[in-house]
């Protein structure tokens, strides 16, 4: 039998408003197959999805989609994903918190043939639990060259196949590539950052303000984030204000204007600006169109 034809997806996908743009491309590879999709989501829709094979599931735009992710009942909602690894049998939930298109390449795969790509590779991850994907320009590139050749095939199998373990690299590598004796900034460092952060949404905090909670200089700071998050650290403040402005919206016995000041933008004018950019529309329009879909 053809390699590229023994595996079929077995995929439990419940939706809601959500509709495809585009015809369904697909690949097939040995153990496994990628696919892309073009899909218009409305304000509250999503779905619940389970497989018993795991799958990568990686954003194609610049800008993901503002989607809430969790991987359990009542787990924590996560957002700002440009992907994510979900291991066989994992539960998955999204909802989109605003209206758009977006397009994302899948790669379903057989467990038994991504134990031995990754075992052949000398990477030993635990594959038993997911992994959330934030900003990175490296997956991003992989996953766009990925999808171009599953939509037009031009360069055989080999072409496919090697992003793919390029991929799996950037997934699967990236804390081998960090390890706490290296200096590089731990989880128990980052998390110590977001939480002051998010207790002092309402002002600036500094990169060196940042540095001295994680208990490393500012440069050091500076690079070890951008390695560990593929952002910039007032970047990532900026976005974790819009998420958190974009939270208090959805409250109708708050006005914009305390929202703003809540947040830490200098007035309700720079909240617009700066939600308009990153979300297609003012915070009015958003918290309107939000109402009236419920």
């Amino acid at each position: 039998m053809d390699r590229r034809t023994d595996f079929t997806p077995r995929m439990d996908a419940r939706t809601r408003a959500l509709r495809t743009l585009a015809p369904l491309s697909y690949r097939r590879f040995a153990g496994g197959i990628a696919d892309v999709w073009r899909v218009r989501g409305e304000v509250g829709g999503g779905g619940f999805y389970v497989s018993p094979d795991p799958r990568i599931v990686i954003y194609l735009d610049q800008t993901p989609p503002t989607t809430a992710i969790r991987t359990a009942q009542n787990g924590q909602e996560q957002r700002g994903l440009q992907g994510f690894y979900i291991p066989a049998g994992v539960p998955l939930w999204s909802r989109m918190e605003v209206g758009q298109d977006f397009t994302h390449l899948d790669f379903h795969l057989d467990a038994n043939n991504l134990h031995r790509r990754l075992a052949d590779a000398g990477v030993h991850a635990d594959l038993t639990q997911p992994r959330m994907l934030h900003s990175n320009s490296a997956l991003l590139t992989l996953a766009q060259l990925a999808a171009d050749e599953v939509r037009s095939p031009r360069h055989g199998d080999m072409m496919l196949d090697g992003l793919l373990a390029a991929t799996l690299g950037q997934i699967f590598t990236a804390k081998a590539q960090e390890p706490a004796s290296s200096g590089g900034l731990t989880a128990h460092q980052f998390n110590a950052v977001e939480r002051h952060l998010r207790q002092h949404l309402n002002r600036h905090i500094t990169v060196a303000e940042m540095a001295d909670i994680a208990g490393i200089s500012e440069s050091w700071f500076a690079h070890c984030f951008r390695r560990y998050r593929g952002e910039t650290p007032l970047r990532w403040q900026a976005r974790l204000r819009l998420e958190a402005a974009r939270d208090m919206i959805t409250s109708p016995d708050i006005s914009l204007a305390d929202v703003a000041h809540a947040a830490g933008f200098a007035d309700q004018a720079h909240l617009s600006r700066a939600f308009s950019k990153a979300y297609g529309q003012p915070p009015s329009a958003w918290r309107r169109l939000l109402f009236q879909q419920s």
